[in-house]
């Protein structure tokens, strides 16, 4: 038996399809808490950039922290041997990313 019509025409049904991905786009966007794209694509979107670079560098400078914590936790030994340098080397490089994301001004 044949299922029924649920819309009149395909291109009906087609803009339910494009209305239902744009929802889901912007719920993917609400649970990330990033601002939305403005709607003129030609637009910066400054908000959003600025928001998503906060998070970030929040997320690093929680990484950062956590890693210091780890290093400071160790034994003197540990911390002058080829580990602990290395770990310090990455702690390092991490807080250089965080400095450089800091300097970005949008």
């Amino acid at each position: 038996m044949a299922q029924p019509r649920m819309h009149a025409s395909h291109a009906a049904r087609q803009a339910v399809y494009r209305k239902r991905q744009e929802q889901a786009r912007a719920q993917q966007l609400r649970t990330k808490g990033l601002a939305p794209l403005p709607a003129i694509a030609s637009m910066p979107g400054n908000a959003r950039w600025s928001q998503a670079i906060a998070q970030v560098t929040c997320l690093l400078r929680s990484t950062v922290d956590e890693m210091q914590d780890y290093y400071d936790q160790r034994s003197e030994d540990w911390q002058e041997g080829e580990r602990g340098e290395t770990h310090q080397q990455r702690i390092d490089a991490v807080q250089e990313i965080v400095d450089a994301l800091d300097a970005v001004e949008m």
